[in-house]
């Protein structure tokens, strides 16, 4: 409650991590890790981290702070380079040859402003050095890849081996090699002892057996380590998963022309049937959904020369621009709805359509020869036409195409695609439908405009040939009719099916248009770059008329006017008008002679007319016209220009006296009304007559006095207007606003607008309501004249209007509706925004074209006069006096900005004349009165209110970057960027900016619950503000702006821990840190001083390397480590991340666990910068950077327990990668927030992990990824800081902390230890951002860190497809559901990678771990060198060496492990009885390692680990502690008697250790080998260890795992009984105690296989002798684990009676130890044991066995090895036949492999050589009569089994089958070497013995096992019917061959001649007798349990019993008189083999 209090007054409150710092001196772990943290400290000086300290003066630290050294890189760190900022000047890019302007030299002010704004040059402001910062320069993959260039290739051990994953190449890499059992890792001497005898040596290691002095050693090892280092550490480490970082502030696009997706469409040729005249073709694109003409007409000519000439008197010389035959549309918004539209027109002549096109319908090509005279004839018609009407046009024919289907089509096809639309397959060209319909049908669902099925880019070129036309009716050629028909088109029945088409061929190539196509005209016919030359046929670019609004300023000049006549109704005129053509003219004047040439020509004509003519329809008085007249507007237009309609009757028939052309009508268009442009639908009268003088600056609607008019002067010509202008805005507003700014400058009163004079006086008045009104205007127009409007507004604020001789002010006007435009422009096009919400439009403006007015270098007066001059008066507005209150009466100064835009003027005097007129008593007061646009603005931003306040704010960084942009331009044309910063603004200024930000952030912290979006956005612009301001301003002015925001954030953040408020403080400090001079403005080159001094004397800054004498140094090392006031003041931002980092990671702040990873990533972020930084690629100044960042190490120390522990997943010596965390898919927060708990359980750590497990405390785990990043960062650091500076703090660290930082280095090695190329294998084909994301946000959810409103408001932004680190909380410490540990993707997300790809991938993660391996190592080094002279060293070396041993066990490059070995040399070389004394475990670790890596494959490895070793064993020789074992096998040899040759007894050794490691080579494969073969492997290791309790041990545990992972809990229970046996044995030698068991035979109930563990004799390993039997198990409560292990597996077998045996062993145990409990729990074990033997009575299985052989010489020492395999219960023969042919399949070769498929004795010589066989034989248990007495149960018949049989059918002929009287059986019976079950699954054939059975025996045996099976089936309880009718129908059924009936014929018809078969006879007669009971009994039962519709079915049976019996009666019945006398004895054959 009283801290809760004390947030409530506000009182500075120190977090926890400030307790714990003050009181670091008891304790070791503290966070800043000091234990002289208080010296020269007091508790009143410190600041708690959660608060910003004051900054340093950073201006006036400069001035008294003169840098020691003079130049160089070092120096460069002290300031800004001079040239840091300029304003550049950059023409702009123009498309055409000639820029676009007007033609006229005009003086119309709009004209002109336009043409300037069109043409001049953006104003660019260069901060040379942005490029540098964070936010310009991202990590990216390209400049990864550019810096990672040139890496060496490290060798890995873990690379070089082979491997038998699954992968092809590496498969068919296999089967090159031949594979057999002996194959080792290196195939080299592991072999056979010979190899080892002949290897070559590995090269010695030159001087590394001399003795040289420990520095000696150590000054080598360090010069070897620091040689061809990787100079930059982040090049190596990915950046963070950050898709677009906060600070990533993109430079806008320059504004440029809009252009929609490009078709470029070629005309090929066409063809007519018959060739007799010229037609006249065009194009345009039309959208039937919006039902708009899309594009302006393009007209093309296909005509051929010849017919061409037909029109020679009428078309003058064809201009180049008219040849064009193609064209390049463009579409903005391309849909399914768009048709390109073909329309033809032919020379006007007599008749109607039909009648002109019935020649084109008739005659066929192919009939020319026939129809010659018919077509003579028609030519000779044309000819007259053309001579006579060439003049005129009539529309003739048309046909569209569905442009989507073309698209569609052509992308579904392979290659340029030709499609035919004829008509025989359907009419008209909806044509392609049937090729893309599906295609069409899905696309019609989705209309979005960007809808991929609607994209027009990426399509394949099609060439299409167009058959069928339409002729055009005359009565519907208007727009209307032709969208009919199009959506007509669309239906499968469509009207123009019916319609009698006009063949003909056009062929048209349709393409996406190329980027920068060559020989282009504008629709202005200027030639667009590249035009090389001006003869070649040029093709159109076509004018779009977009089919809704495009919102893209203005950038070029155009000034275009379309006139489309649509009717005319001449229905009530009297007269002959009936075949009407319209001339339209553009006059600009009432002469005929005004007519301006203005008018476009068509195809193959002039390029401009003076006037044009629309086409006629034959006899109609009403015609629709579909003509499109397009005119070249003059850029300023008059009351004269007008657009004159004149109607005339063209004659057709050529009659004496009769004109061609009849005038029949008159109207008129006045271009202007009210000064603005006409535009849109007219419905004009007509006039008779002639118009009167001056009609045209009348409009034709009012009716002139004397004038006659068609119909009463009702409108009957329907026109429409269309203007694409530049100039003329269109929009009432925006002219009112340009007509009044105008007249100002003019200075002409009075002004006319519209209907209104605006007279002087009142001007004011009306210029501010139109100023006002602009927030009226339409948007469309708006954004078209963006640019000038915003000039003009500026410039109405820069430079107030003198109005009447007042100065009006109107700064506030212009501020207001400056809000509201872009406001307006935010929320309509916000898809235009970037990641910060800046729309792309205003950015664009700002940064290129917006400039102060009259700062333009071009001025004509380049002297002191022109810019000078500007200059001037910038300075006097500075010297302007300001009243202190901020309220809008007060005067501001007016601006040096001139308005006339021709020039500045040379003096003061003729500036204030042109805006003052002659008033020459206003110059001094209008000087004080010049405005600075930054100073206004920041003005008019403070003392808004209200809606005003709201709009700015909303779009902050607008006003922001105008502000900055004013400034830098201020300054730089004031030649004041070199001025001191402090003197650059006025006070005024400043204040009203300190205001700004201050209500700004007060907004943030107010507004973020409420309105996040906007908070966010806010908060990015505030601090993108201040990050330009340190460019321009006193900087520690901007670091006080800085902590003016920290404090209010901080404020609120006492009140109310939010996440969200601390995650927007996060991105403020990013952005404000990613300023390119970052470092200088940390003051990096300032040397800290104690708080007690105020500035650092010239000594301190020397004594840097005196070796930190004095108490006074001790402290500032101190200050440099960790976050105290004096490292925060001096290095201000960087002690404001740092300060972050430790608040945020502090594990009791846990509100902030979200932003674990963001606050990492800022660190990570700068650091990764200034690691690529060119400015700081010197080592001594990377030093210096890096000394910014000291206190990191401490921070990093204090959050270890929290870090991800890498140890865990980390791959193991092996090289197998386990996947730790991989295994729980759900991350544990999550599942604990899942289920409704805050915290998850302590984080669990092996105990070898951390050396201070008070450490450990409950908070939950970082992610893998932040700490990594963070991990990354600390080694960063730990490389580039100055050794003596760590050296020094290492000194003052506590033994704990030490420790503390020695676990951390551990836990570094494991998080960047190499993964290896396989490991990157296994990755590919994996792209899991999707699930990533997706992941990410349920966790946010989960997590309830962010909030529904806040997702909602992201997905209305677009913002879900990007990274959400720009929102408040997207960037969190992501908890993951962890798949991106497992390898699992989905296949439709694949993005394999390419081989040369992983293999980078590798090098990079290669070259990563080896240079983080090689930090850390340089750290043990300074670690060991600090403490070699402490007492408390022995526990640090403990630390330095288990580092060491950890990093040897993981993946490791050749490379680091030289290093890694010459330091560990080093080591025991200094501290030898460290680890022979005190270390003893790491001693046998190291023995390990070294062991290893001798045996590695890669030599150097080898001969360094090998030179370890024997310097290892010579330091230990020298100290004395040799080897005893050897010695004591020796003497004991010698005592009885043996003579021992030592060289002798170390061959024998060598030999057997040899063995021993063949077989442990063998099966290490263990993931490619089959699991049969690496337990067998195992057992021979443990075999081998049979001397060797200890490992034996081992080994026969690791067996037992190896089973029970396979389920083969009847094996892992005897390798745990053998185990116990083995432990028994020894103990029993041991200890005399009579309840435990005497050795193995207590064991032999449960195995009879455990004497095998019998000890060996004493004499050789004796239990009491040091080392031996050692193990935890050689104890009582040992041998009681391993027994109730046994147990439990054999319960888990369902062995349950081999369960009370095991008991019988333990009770006794348990009993003496009067253990109640125990002997509770066991027998409640028994109890359920039996029980289950009763339940499962009969549902019991156990193993299926097989004997399996092996011939051929490629299985070595298995050849002829006969096995029996135990395999789980009904496991079929096919199975394991299977299984053994895939596994050995694999080895060999397939086809290398035979299966024997007979089980027939095998005779090797016929066997192919080359081949490897293999025999499978299914056998059974096999018992003996006397045996089964004792073999009761199932359980009996399946245990403790060593013999089996299986038998194989002959006859004597060789036959497998043959007659009854010659089939002979062989019974094989197999004895095995041990019982099962067994240690392993397949044991040894030791014996083999074989019974032959005669035929009459085989007989005997048939029917007693038949009878057997009736007898059965009739006493079966319950009873089975259906069992039981199986078994009669095969006993009695109908006699089939071979049938007992048969069998009885056979042997019994007659008495046998050999006296031996007498026995036999009289057996088979017994048996037959006994069958024929059982199968009456079983009748008798049959008929019990059948039904009524069996009855017949039993009836038959029983008829065919009848049969059999009397049938059989005489052959059971003669008996064999001999039988009675006494006969010899009968013995079958027997012959045994073993």
């Amino acid at each position: 409650m009283a801290e809760r209090r004390a947030f409530a007054q506000k009182i500075s409150r120190t977090v926890a991590a400030e307790v714990r710092k003050q009181i670091a001196g008891q304790y070791g772990g503290s966070p800043q890790l000091f234990k002289n943290l208080n010296v020269g400290t007091t508790s009143s000086n410190t600041v708690p981290l959660t608060e910003a300290v004051e900054p340093v003066d950073f201006e006036e630290y400069l001035i008294t702070h003169p840098p020691i050294v003079e130049s160089g890189p070092l120096r460069d760190l002290i300031e800004f380079p001079p040239d840091d900022i300029e304003v550049i000047y950059t023409p702009r890019d123009c498309r055409t040859v000639v820029q676009a302007v007007p033609e006229e030299g005009d003086t119309d002010p709009h004209v002109r402003d336009c043409a300037r704004s069109y043409t001049e040059d953006w104003a660019i402001v260069n901060r040379k050095y942005h490029k540098l910062s964070t936010g310009f320069n991202p990590n990216t993959l390209d400049k990864q890849k550019e810096r990672q260039k040139g890496l060496p290739k490290q060798v890995f051990e873990a690379d070089e081996m082979p491997d038998s994953s699954s992968y092809q190449d590496d498969q068919d890499d296999l089967k090159r090699r031949s594979m057999s059992i002996d194959d080792t890792p290196r195939g080299s001497w592991a072999c056979s002892i010979f190899d080892l005898k002949n290897s070559l040596p590995d090269a010695l290691l030159p001087h590394l057996l001399d003795r040289a002095p420990n520095e000696e050693i150590d000054r080598h090892n360090e010069e070897q380590r620091k040689t061809s280092r990787n100079r930059e550490l982040f090049a190596l480490h990915p950046a963070p998963d950050e898709e677009d970082p906060i600070e990533r502030h993109c430079v806008p696009e320059v504004p440029k022309e809009h252009f929609g997706q490009r078709l470029l469409v070629k005309c090929l040729s066409l063809k007519f049937e018959i060739e007799i005249e010229p037609i006249f073709a065009s194009l345009a694109l039309y959208d039937v959904k919006e039902k708009k003409k899309i594009s302006e007409n393009f007209f093309f000519d296909l005509n051929s020369e010849q017919t061409k000439a037909m029109l020679r008197p009428h078309i003058q010389t064809a201009a180049i621009s008219t040849l064009a035959r193609s064209a390049i549309f463009s579409i903005t918004y391309p849909s399914q709805d768009i048709f390109l539209v073909i329309k033809l027109e032919k020379v006007l002549q007599q008749g109607d359509i039909g009648e002109c096109a019935e020649p084109y319908m008739v005659f066929k090509e192919s009939d020319a020869a026939k129809n010659k005279e018919k077509l003579e004839k028609l030519r000779s018609q044309s000819e007259q036409f053309c001579q006579r009407l060439g003049r005129y046009r009539m529309p003739f024919a048309w046909t569209a195409i569905h442009l989507m289907n073309i698209v569609n089509s052509a992308g579904s096809l392979e290659r340029d695609t030709e499609l035919e639309m004829s008509l025989s397959e359907r009419k008209g060209s909806w044509s392609e439908r049937r090729n893309s319909s599906i295609m069409g049908r899905r696309s019609l669902e989705r209309t979005t405009s960007g809808d991929e099925a609607c994209s027009l880019t990426g399509f394949r070129p099609a060439t299409l040939t167009i058959t069928n036309f339409f002729k055009q009716e005359g009565d519907r050629l208007s727009d209307e009719d032709l969208y009919k028909f199009l959506a007509d088109m669309r239906r499968p029945s469509s009207v123009l099916r019916r319609l009698r088409p006009i063949t003909a061929q056009l062929k048209l190539d349709i393409s996406p248009a190329p980027e920068n196509p060559h020989y282009c005209l504008t629709p202005d016919l200027l030639q667009v770059k590249p035009y090389p030359d001006s003869r070649v046929r040029p093709t159109r670019e076509i004018l779009e008329f977009p089919a809704r609004d495009v919102y893209v300023p203005n950038t070029t000049y155009r000034n275009l006017l379309y006139v489309n006549p649509q009717s005319l109704n001449f229905a009530n005129r009297q007269g002959s008008a009936r075949n009407i053509t319209v001339k339209v003219q553009f006059m600009n004047g009432e002469d005929p002679n005004n007519a301006m040439q203005v008018i476009f020509g068509k195809s193959s004509c002039a390029d401009f007319y003076k006037e044009a003519y629309t086409a006629v329809v034959y006899h109609n008085r009403s015609p629709d016209f579909h003509d499109e007249i397009k005119i070249k507007l003059p850029a300023s237009l008059s009351d004269h220009h007008h657009i004159l309609f004149t109607f005339y009757h063209v004659s057709c028939q050529q009659k004496q006296n009769t004109p061609l052309e009849t005038p029949v009508g008159y109207t008129w268009i006045p271009m202007l009304q009210n000064g603005r442009l006409r535009t849109g639908h007219f419905c004009l009268p007509v006039s008779l007559e002639k118009p009167p003088q001056s009609y045209s600056v009348l409009s034709p609607d009012v009716p002139l006095p004397g004038m006659k008019w068609v119909d009463n002067h009702r409108g009957v010509f329907n026109v429409e207007l269309v203007a694409v202008s530049t100039i003329h805005t269109q929009d009432q507003y925006l002219d009112k606003f340009f007509a009044l700014v105008h007249a100002l400058d003019e200075h002409v009163f009075p002004v006319r607008i519209g209907d209104m004079r605006i007279m002087e006086n009142n001007l004011e008045t009306e210029l501010k309501s139109s100023i006002a009104a602009l927030t009226s205007a339409q948007l469309e127009p708006v954004v078209r004249f963006l640019h000038l409007l915003l000039d003009k507004l500026v410039l109405l604020v820069v430079r107030p209007p003198v109005i009447a001789g007042q100065i009006v002010n109107l700064g506030q006007a212009s501020f207001e509706v400056m809000a509201s435009v872009v406001n307006r422009l935010h929320k309509y096009l916000d898809t235009s925004q970037d990641i910060h919400g800046r729309n792309s439009l205003l950015s664009s403006y700002i940064h290129y074209v917006f400039r102060l007015p009259s700062t333009d270098p071009n001025s004509p007066s380049p002297g002191p006069g022109g810019l000078g001059g500007s200059v001037h008066y910038a300075t006097m507005a500075r010297s302007a006096v300001r009243p202190a209150s901020l309220n809008l009466s007060r005067s501001r100064s007016l601006s040096n900005s001139n308005p006339d835009i021709s020039g500045t003027p040379t003096s003061p005097d003729d500036e204030v004349r042109s805006i003052i007129g002659s008033k020459h008593g206003l110059e001094e007061a209008t000087l004080k009165m010049l405005h600075l646009f930054h100073e206004e603005l920041a003005l008019q931003w403070v003392v808004s209110s209200g809606s005003v306040r709201e709009g700015a704010l909303q779009q902050a960084w607008f006003f922001f970057e105008l502000m900055v942009k004013s400034i830098i331009h201020h300054l730089y044309f004031a030649d004041r960027l070199e001025s001191p910063r402090k003197n650059r603004f006025p006070e005024r200024f400043m204040d009203d900016i300190t205001a700004l930000v201050s209500t700004i952030a007060g907004d943030i912290v107010s507004r973020f619950q409420k309105d996040l979006e906007l908070v966010e956005r806010l908060n990015t612009s505030l601090a993108f503000f201040l990050n330009d301001l340190l460019s321009v301003m006193d900087r520690g002015f901007v670091f006080t702006l800085v902590r003016t925001y920290w404090k209010q954030v901080s404020t609120k953040l006492y009140a109310l821990q939010n996440p969200t408020l601390e995650s927007l403080r996060l991105d403020f400090l990013r952005i404000v840190s990613s300023h390119e001079h970052y470092v200088t403005l940390n003051l990096p080159c300032s040397l800290l001083t104690p708080p007690a001094s105020p500035s650092p004397s010239v000594s301190s800054a020397t004594s840097q390397s005196s070796g930190f004498s004095t108490h006074v140094q001790d402290q500032k090392i101190a200050n440099m480590f960790e976050l105290c006031v004096p490292f925060r003041e001096q290095h201000y931002l960087a002690g404001l991340v740092l300060s972050e980092l430790s608040v945020i990671l502090d594990p009791d702040n846990e509100g902030m666990f979200g932003l674990h990873k963001k606050v990492v990533s800022v660190v990570h972020n700068l650091l990764s910068s200034h690691d690529s930084d060119p400015r700081y690629a010197d080592p001594e100044v990377k030093a210096r950077v890096a000394m910014l960042y000291l206190p990191l190490i401490g921070i990093v120390m204090e959050t270890l327990p929290q870090l991800h522990d890498f140890t865990g997943t980390s791959s193991n010596s092996g090289g197998e990668e386990t996947e730790g965390e991989g295994n729980s898919m759900i991350n544990q927060t999550v599942a604990m927030a899942i289920a409704g708990t805050s915290t998850a359980s302590p984080m669990s750590r092996p105990s070898s992990f951390l050396l201070n497990s008070q450490a450990s405390r409950q908070h939950g785990s970082f992610s893998a990824e932040s700490s990594r990043s963070l991990l990354i960062c600390l080694l960063w650091v730990l490389k580039n800081a100055d050794e003596l500076v760590l050296q020094k703090w290492f000194t003052d660290l506590s033994v704990s902390q030490l420790n503390r930082l020695l676990d951390l280095l551990y836990l570094c090695v494991s998080c960047f230890e190499y993964k290896g190329k396989k490991a990157f294998e296994r990755m590919n084909s994996l792209t899991f951002k999707k699930s990533k994301d997706m992941k990410a946000k349920l966790e946010e959810a989960i997590l309830g860190s962010i909030g529904a409103r806040q997702e909602m408001v992201r997905r209305s932004r677009g913002q879900l497809e990007r990274s959400p680190s720009g929102s408040a909380f997207g960037s969190q410490e992501n908890l993951r559901w962890r798949k991106d540990m497992t390898h699992w993707r989905q296949n439709s997300e694949r993005m394999d990678k390419t081989r040369a790809e992983l293999e980078h991938e590798a090098l990079i993660d290669g070259n990563l771990a080896t240079e983080a391996n090689l930090i850390i190592l340089d750290t043990l080094e300074i670690i060991v060198q600090t403490v070699s002279v402490t007492e408390s060293k022995e526990s640090i070396l403990g630390g330095v060496l288990k580092v060491l041993l950890h990093s040897m066990a993981c993946n490791q490059s050749a490379l680091y492990l030289q290093h890694c070995f010459a330091t560990q040399r080093a080591l025991v070389s200094k501290f030898p009885e460290l680890l022979f004394e005190e270390e003893t475990e790491q001693c046998a670790d190291l023995c390990l390692r070294l062991l290893r890596s001798c045996s590695s494959s890669i030599s150097t490895i080898r001969s360094h680990a090998s030179a370890s070793l024997y310097l290892l064993m010579r330091q230990n020789f020298e100290i004395g502690n040799v080897s005893t074992t050897m010695l004591r096998k020796r003497e004991s040899e010698q005592e009885r008697g043996k003579s021992v040759d030592p060289e002798e007894d170390v061959q024998l050794d060598v030999q057997k250790l040899h063995f021993l490691i063949v077989t442990i080579i063998k099966s290490l494969p263990s993931a490619s080998s089959g699991y049969i073969l690496v337990s067998v492997l195992t057992f021979r290791i443990a075999k081998g260890y049979q001397t060797s309790p200890d490992l034996r041990l081992t080994w026969l545990q690791n067996m037992a795992g190896k089973h029970s992972e396979r389920n083969n809990h009847a094996e892992a229970a005897q390798c745990l009984v053998h185990s116990a046996a083995l432990v028994a044995e020894y103990l029993s030698m041991l200890e005399d105690r009579k309840y435990l068991p005497v050795g193995c035979v207590t064991f032999q109930n449960i195995s009879s296989n455990v004497l095998e563990e019998s000890a060996v004799s004493d004499d050789v390993v004796s239990p009491d002798e040091e080392g031996i039997c050692s193990g935890k198990y050689f104890t009582e409560i040992g041998l009681v684990g391993l027994l109730e292990q046994a147990a439990a597996s054999f319960s888990m077998a369902g062995m349950y009676e081999a369960v009370n045996e095991v008991y019988k062993v333990l009770i006794p145990i348990h009993e003496a130890n009067r253990d109640a409990k125990k002997l509770s729990t066991i027998h409640g074990k028994l109890q359920e044991a039996f029980s289950k033997i009763v339940h499962q009575n009969g549902k019991r299985m156990f193993g299926t066995y097989f004997r399996v052989g092996f011939y051929g010489s490629k299985f070595g020492d298995l050849d002829e090895q006969e096995f029996v395999y135990k395999e789980p219960a009904i496991t079929k023969l096919a199975e394991i036949s299977h299984r053994l042919e895939s596994f050995y399949g694999e080895r060999f070769g397939e086809d290398q492999v035979e299966v024997i498929k007979d089980s027939n004795p095998v005779d090797k010589c016929k066997l192919d050589p080359n081949k490897a066989f293999i025999q499978i034989t299914y056998v059974e248990p096999y018992f003996d009569t006397y045996e089964m007495k004792d073999r009761i149960t199932y359980f009996d018949k399946n245990y403790n089994l060593r013999r089996f049989v299986y038998c194989t059918p002959f006859t004597l002929d060789g036959r497998a089958h043959g007659d009854l009287h010659e089939q002979f059986k062989r019974k094989t019976i197999l004895t095995t070497s041990h019982a099962f079950p067994y240690i392993k699954t397949r044991i040894n054939i030791v014996h083999k013995e074989e019974i032959i059975s005669t035929p009459i025996e085989v007989a005997i045996e048939d029917m007693q096992k038949k009878t057997q099976e009736l007898a059965f089936a009739t006493h079966q309880d319950p009873a089975d019917a259906k069992m039981l009718q199986m078994v009669l129908q095969g006993s009695v059924g109908t006699t089939v061959n071979q049938g007992p009936l048969e069998v009885a014929q056979v042997f019994l018809s007659e008495i046998p001649s050999d006296p031996k078969l007498y026995r036999h006879h009289n057996k088979l007669r017994l048996c037959f007798k006994d069958f024929t009971k059982r199968c009456e009994d079983a009748l008798r039962k049959n008929k019990s349990l059948i039904g009524p519709d069996q009855k017949e079915y039993q009836r038959e049976l029983e008829r065919n019993y009848h049969r059999l019996k009397e049938a059989l009666q005489p052959l059971i019945n003669r008996k064999i008189p001999q039988l009675y006398k006494p006969v010899l004895q009968v013995n079958s054959h027997r012959k045994c083999c073993a």
